[in-house]
């Protein structure tokens, strides 16, 4: 019985494919990272952009930053401070709800509610837009590190 001597190599496993797969993925994270803190900057900037726009000042007899214009974070928690502050004065005390609806002070007391309302929110969305752009950048690291590690 004679055997053939067969010179061919044994079929090659490819393990470039789990590592192609793993630089993909790293791609594909980083990617997403770029978009979500270019939102989160596109975001940030809109809310600062409409909020100057309003040509807001923060009130004089404000706890902190007296006098600044409303156009970020801390400023919009200053005059939603303030006003807050005025509401109960005005109300003597009583939120809107609790007001009688023949009180005069409360239409007033309604709108600075409503007032404040409008800048907490601003300043949560300020908050959102720091986080997506924090997040962004760490999934950006993240697909770098991916890539790294991938031969």
């Amino acid at each position: 019985m004679s055997h053939s001597s067969d010179s061919s190599p044994p079929p090659a496993t490819t393990a470039s494919s789990p590592a192609r797969g793993v630089r993909g993925l790293g791609l594909v994270v980083i990617l997403v990272g770029l978009l979500m803190a270019v939102a989160g900057v596109v975001t940030y900037v809109t809310v600062q952009q409409t909020l100057a726009d309003q040509k807001i000042t923060v009130a004089d007899d404000a706890d902190f930053l007296a006098g600044d214009k409303v156009d970020g974070p801390f400023s919009a928690y200053a005059q939603a401070m303030v006003i807050g502050k005025h509401a109960e004065e005005i109300g003597g005390g009583k939120t809107y709800a609790e007001l009688a609806q023949d009180d005069p002070a409360r239409d007033t007391v309604m709108t600075a509610s409503f007032l404040q309302a409008s800048l907490f929110t601003s300043v949560v969305a300020f908050g959102v837009a720091v986080l997506v752009i924090a997040l962004g950048g760490l999934l950006v690291l993240i697909g770098l590190a991916l890539r790294r590690l991938s031969p």
